[in-house]
């Protein structure tokens, strides 16, 4: 708090320049199939970056290149500053992965899975192993199942399981592919708040996922993706802010006001009960003008405005199409 009384609130971390930046990235699978069409994408250090898309708009299949796990077709693309996969060695152990759902021993119990995962790292201090994977657990509320084997684990448990491999290390960058798929809605809140945590220390988080309402509520940044190509990318604010809000009017007189709206030129209306929601209005419109001509034909208004455009909005507005929740 400054001496005026003024309350700063905390900030992220922030590390300086992209964490993620391609050129060009582009795949083409045999037989010519164009998975990802020239991606230009920068993911800012210190942020939550959603990745957003459709079935089949090659989100996917860009971690997959990011991590090193496929080939590029062409162009570029670096982590942590470094090119990979060239110098996947060097940047690879400062990037924790959830990609596709975690691989699982599932005849070893949810706790042995994370020791085995930690052996495996080279860079990993065997006499502080048991100490990590028990934080790693009880950070993603798993301490109490630790001794159950992993086949006997739910698909959100899986989920957690791994999300706590990826946590064994302190990482500059975790890349997450549906986190909370699978998670209850007690489990997704708690998800979202270890990822704010997360960014909050520094970490730069870059999650997918289907559900715009998450990104709206965990992502700082965001991409969309589109039939392969980068269509927007930018801060969530700016992009809910760049498409029109929608026109929502409540009454008991719907069908007057629908004829009302529609001779006034406002389009795409529909009506669900007693709400009644349009297209906002053109920049020229005033609103006053329109709710008095609807109290003149004698609607009666129990509310009238312009509701906030989301981010489902600008997805719509630009892509054209709604948003498939398999992507």
């Amino acid at each position: 708090m400054t001496e005026s009384g003024t309350v700063i609130e905390p900030t992220a971390v922030t590390e300086p320049g992209a964490v993620i930046e391609t050129r060009g990235l582009t795949k083409r699978y045999r037989g010519g199939q164009l998975a990802v069409d020239g991606l230009d994408l920068s993911v800012p250090g210190g942020s939550i970056f959603g990745f957003l898309g459709p079935n089949g708009s090659g989100k996917t299949t860009t971690i997959r290149m990011l991590m090193g796990l496929i080939e590029a077709t062409s162009g570029s693309a670096q982590l942590l500053g470094h090119p990979v996969p060239g110098a996947a060695r060097t940047v690879l152990p400062q990037v924790g992965a959830l990609i596709e759902g975690p691989a699982l021993y599932g005849f070893l119990s949810g706790r042995d899975n994370l020791l085995r995962y930690d052996s495996a790292d080279p860079t990993a201090d065997p006499r502080t192993r048991r100490a990590r994977v028990g934080q790693a657990l009880d950070r993603v509320g798993l301490a109490a199942a630790a001794g159950k084997k992993a086949r006997a684990y739910s698909l959100g448990m899986k989920q957690r399981l791994g999300l706590a491999a990826a946590l064994l290390q302190p990482r500059r960058l975790l890349v997450l592919d549906e986190p909370t798929n699978g998670l209850d809605p007690q489990g997704m809140r708690e998800i979202r708040a270890l990822v704010r945590e997360l960014a909050a220390d520094g970490t730069t988080v870059f999650l997918s996922s289907h559900l715009l309402d998450e990104i709206e509520q965990v992502c700082t940044h965001a991409a969309v993706m589109a039939r392969g190509r980068l269509i927007t990318q930018g801060p969530v604010a700016e992009l809910a802010a760049g498409a029109r809000g929608r026109l929502a009017v409540t009454t008991p007189d719907p069908g007057e006001a629908v004829r009302v709206l529609a001779e006034l030129g406002i389009t795409g209306i529909t009506v669900d009960g007693d709400r009644v929601s349009a297209e906002a209005p053109p920049g020229d419109v005033e609103l006053a003008d329109l709710s008095a001509a609807l109290v003149h034909a004698g609607v009666r208004l129990r509310s009238f405005g312009v509701q906030r455009a989301s981010l489902e909005d600008a997805f719509v507005a630009l892509t054209g199409e709604g948003f498939d929740v398999a992507g």
